[in-house]
């Protein structure tokens, strides 16, 4: 069954203008202030509260539709978690990358425990239909814990060193966290991450497309899925 256009009906800005609005807020580090002074400089007078209505808005869709990498048995599932303060209270944003640095998922919670890491692993599995190769974490015995209840037959490596990938692929997030001055509430940094993480995983290029001819012609053909997502083809 085809999915319906994204709808733009009672906006008076064009598809192409939105889109683009939404791409800038997502794919780079900057505030809604300047994504606001960005699109000024092109002519295009809106404030940041409508951008933030659009990102609220038409981000979750957005990302919903993205094509998703395909799940491979010989995948290597890298997990991690993040310390997050919101409002003054500890929050946990648990991390899953593959061996391309590919986001595979992320959940916040308010635990770091093995109850906690059980539904991580647990939402992991059902999400990517697939066990994988292997899976890498820290040395938090809570991954250990929760493998052996969902996975226990399967190979799990459990050491800081071999964890880089993971541990790397937060950098980008915490990029976003100083320039939004910190997250307002679990709820909203789940709904960011999951729209943040999709658009990155689809422009960053996997470590296997590194000259530069390689790199340039992925982000060419995301650019061009991202534009048949959002309905804003010119």
């Amino acid at each position: 069954m085809n999915t319906p256009a994204v709808s733009y009906k009672r906006h008076r800005f064009p598809p192409q203008i939105i889109a683009h609005a939404v791409w800038l807020y997502f794919r780079f580090p900057l505030s809604l202030r300047l994504v606001e002074e960005l699109l000024l400089e092109l002519g295009i007078v809106v404030s940041y509260e409508t951008i933030r209505r659009w990102a609220k808005k038409f981000g979750p869709d957005y990302a919903r539709r993205l094509r998703r990498k395909q799940a491979r048995r010989d995948d290597i599932w890298h997990l991690d978690e993040v310390l997050v303060i919101i409002a003054g209270r500890k929050h946990w944003l648990w991390r899953a990358v593959d061996q391309d640095g590919y986001v595979l998922d992320e959940i916040v919670q308010n635990r770091r425990n093995t109850k906690a890491a059980k539904r991580s692993l647990t939402r992991l599995l059902k999400k990517q239909g697939l066990a994988p190769k292997r899976m890498i974490t820290d040395q938090l015995r809570s991954y250990g814990a929760a493998k052996r209840q969902i996975m226990p037959n399967f190979e799990h490596r459990s050491h800081k060193g071999l964890n880089n990938r993971a541990e790397n692929s937060h950098v980008p997030l915490r990029k976003r966290e100083r320039v939004m001055q910190g997250f307002r509430s679990p709820g909203g940094l789940q709904r960011f991450i999951s729209i943040f993480s999709t658009l990155r995983n689809l422009f960053v290029p996997p470590k296997s497309k590194r000259s530069a001819f390689q790199i340039h012609l992925h982000r060419l053909n995301a650019m061009a899925e991202w534009k048949a997502v959002a309905g804003s083809l010119a």
